[in-house]
């Protein structure tokens, strides 16, 4: 077997001859490379070519290395490729069967391109002009090939091993046992049948269909077994495939003499043998090719991850005429388990390591654009989408978020197939954000792209293997996955609150005045149209404050994680009756403090988080009576703590009273200004008068 890796630049001299029959780039430096994946038999060889993708490539201190250790062109050749480990050797093989299994599946796929894969009818085992091949795609195919040609065999070889079973043997039966004679006639109660012997044809034959159920299932190729024999599965056919089947193989070898059973013993043999050697014919030449292997990675990670038919009657060339390689509606980040939004991909089919350029960045804010476009079109056409999405909120005229994100291939480098290791890219940049203004997450121009990384080999067999539900199955989870961290990643930077408008604000007049200040901060995402998301960038701390007091003074504010449920934070709707007081209302029991806009604790306070509070001055009051502590917050007061403990502390070399806080009480939805208008903090008053200086 002779390998060469796409794209790879190689010196002409060192591939002329593998390289005859195909069409291959060479530039004036002498250097050649192949823009194709696949297989090729070279009749001048006398051996197949396979040409692997570029991702088995690794930049190591500016050489491409295969498998980021050998220079491909010492692998090219069958004695170059000794100083691969056996495991390479191995991946090799297999690795061949599901190129060969993703190209055939996306030739079959009516949607794709075909017009990109080259195929002429690829190896038949048999005899006449025959090569010696020692590639396992070989064996699998001759194998398969056996089966589609020869059913007339295997039921001539059927029908002779259920002939004459269960039938007497008179002889014995007359000889051995008693009979009962009966009106003259003799009974046996016990006749003797002919015994079962053991029967190499149907070994052979089960040995030989259990190979064709495993590679059916492993590598997804069509079965076609039409017997009813108890095949060999699970841990027992890998004791077959890790050296038994070849034992059992050659303890059989000489029981079988027809032609057929001959050919079928030495596939069954090839499968199991280390050196995969088997005869195929090569009466003409061979192929299996794709050109521009990216398209088929497209296809493949959409057939995995996106939507197709695409959301709301969109197509994936665009307006523009960009072409969006994945689109999906899947929940929003914001909302519950309601909302929809669009998640909008790229696949990046690159050499492993390789970083992204400027170009395919502002590409992917493009693909973004438009598809807002052509949901704000839909509405302004009067129309509904299917998806339910919405983008453009109408009460505040903020925007939902988009995740836009990459996808690119790596190499496991242990050979897993099993693991999709999809996780955030260790390339430099795995994050970028577009924006006009800052500190406006919820706006038309801030747009989000992330960029992971997936197990090639992972996808590639999944793919390949063409099972519906396996799919499926990973589609669903993989979406919740970019869901979930995209979440993380966001709530990183931003900090997000659900808040809702008090009882006598008016939501829209409100927008209207605050409109710069709110504007791309706010959004209305939930079911409950009188609840908004507000998200702040956490870089902009001191300007998020004096926004938070602002906004609090018209709308109960609470934090509210990405995806939760906003009714699970904020309070729930009061009625317009006020709240029950305790029995010592009466008393003077309740302190009056001041909490700053600029002290540490004035955010606790302004969200009802408030520990403890230190005055400065212990004030001339009975501090034994406290029970309750009033903070006017910002000046304004919207309910109290019961009061724990009280301490004396220091600050700044004198004595200061320290009050630890418990429960906090609200009094009303409304904060209300009292400070300096109507009480001075160090007070001692009565929860009666608080009440009324709230309510006046």
């Amino acid at each position: 077997m002779r390998i060469l890796i796409e794209e790879y630049q190689y010196d002409v001299a060192d591939v002329r001859d593998v390289l005859q029959g195909i069409d291959a780039l060479e530039n004036v430096e002498g250097k050649v490379s192949v823009h194709y994946v696949g297989y090729f038999y070279n009749v001048s060889q006398g051996d197949c070519v396979f040409i692997l993708p570029k991702v088995l490539l690794r930049d190591v201190d500016g050489q491409e290395l295969a498998f980021g250790k050998y220079r491909p062109e010492s692998i090219v050749m069958p004695e170059g490729q000794k100083q691969l480990t056996n495991d390479e050797r191995d991946f090799l093989y297999g690795f061949a069967v599901w190129i060969y299994r993703a190209i055939v599946v996306y030739k079959n796929d009516k949607t794709n391109d075909s017009t990109i894969v080259y195929q002429k009818k690829i190896t038949q085992a048999g005899f006449g002009s025959r090569r010696l091949s020692n590639t396992f795609l070989d064996i699998l195919l001759a194998l398969l090939q056996f089966n589609k040609d020869n059913q007339s065999f295997f039921f001539f070889v059927l029908k002779n091993l259920h002939a004459g079973y269960n039938k007497i043997n008179w002889t014995r039966t007359i000889g051995t046992t008693t009979a009962i004679v009966q009106d003259g006639n003799a009974v046996y109660l016990n006749p003797v049948n002919k015994k079962r012997t053991i029967n190499f044809d149907e070994e052979l034959l089960v040995i030989f269909f259990s190979i064709l159920n495993y590679i059916g299932e492993t590598y997804g190729f069509e079965k076609n077994i039409n017997c009813n024999f108890e095949l060999i599965r699970g841990k027992q056919f890998e004791k077959y495939r890790k050296g038994y089947g070849k034992v059992r193989l050659q303890q059989i070898k000489y029981k079988y003499f027809s032609d057929k059973a001959l050919q079928l013993w030495k596939l069954c043999y090839a499968f199991f043998d280390e050196s995969r050697q088997v005869f195929v014919n090569t009466n003409q030449k061979e192929y299996l090719l794709v050109k521009s292997f990216h398209i088929v990675f497209e296809a493949i990670i959409d057939t995995l991850i996106g939507d197709n038919p695409l959301p709301d009657g969109m197509d994936k060339k665009q307006e523009d005429g960009k072409i969006v390689d994945h689109l999906y509606t899947a929940k929003s980040l914001v909302e519950g388990d309601t909302g929809n939004t669009y998640y909008i991909g790229d696949s990046k089919y690159y050499k492993m390591g390789n970083e992204l350029g400027k170009e395919s960045v502002y590409k992917q804010y493009t693909y973004a654009r438009n598809v807002i476009q052509w949901n704000l079109d839909i509405f302004n056409d009067g129309r509904i989408p299917s998806s339910g999405v919405k983008l453009r909120d109408d009460e505040t005229e903020g925007y939902n978020i988009i995740p836009n994100f990459f996808i690119s291939a790596t190499m496991d480098g242990k050979f897993d197939y099993g693991n999709d290791d999809i996780k955030e890219t260790d390339r430099k940049s795995n994050r970028y954000m577009s924006k006009q203004f800052d500190n406006r997450l919820y706006d038309r121009d801030t747009l989000l792209l992330f960029h992971y990384d997936v197990n090639f080999l992972f996808v590639l067999s999944l793919y390949a293997k063409n099972n519906g539900g396996e799919q499926r199955n990973w589609k669903g989870k993989i979406r919740k996955k970019f869901r979930s961290e995209i979440q993380t990643w966001l709530q990183q930077d931003f900090q997000f609150y659900a808040m809702k408008p008090r009882p006598t604000v008016n939501v829209k007049e409100y927008v209207e005045t605050h409109f710069r200040q709110v504007l791309g901060k706010v959004y209305t995402p939930f079911e409950e149209q009188d609840i908004f998301s507000l998200a702040l960038d956490k870089s902009d701390k001191e300007k998020n404050e004096v926004l938070l007091a602002e906004l609090g003074k018209s709308f109960v504010i609470r934090e509210c994680e990405l995806g939760t449920d906003p009714k699970d934070v904020l309070p729930a709707k009061e009625s317009g009756a006020m709240p029950a007081m305790p029995g010592d209302a009466g008393e003077k029991n309740v302190f009056t403090c001041l909490v700053r806009k600029t002290d540490e604790n004035f955010k606790a306070f302004a969200e009802h988080r408030g520990k403890y509070y230190v005055m400065e001055r212990i004030p001339s009051i009975n501090l034994i009576g406290i029970k309750y502590l009033l903070p006017m917050v910002g000046g304004m007061i919207d309910g109290y703590y019961d009061v724990q403990r009280i301490g004396i502390t220091e600050y700044d070399g004198k004595a200061a009273l320290r009050i630890r806080l418990g429960d906090y009480h609200p009094i009303g939805e409304e904060w209300v200004q009292i400070y300096r208008v109507k009480m001075q903090p160090g007070e001692l008053i009565s929860l009666d008068y608080t009440m009324k200086m709230y309510t006046d």
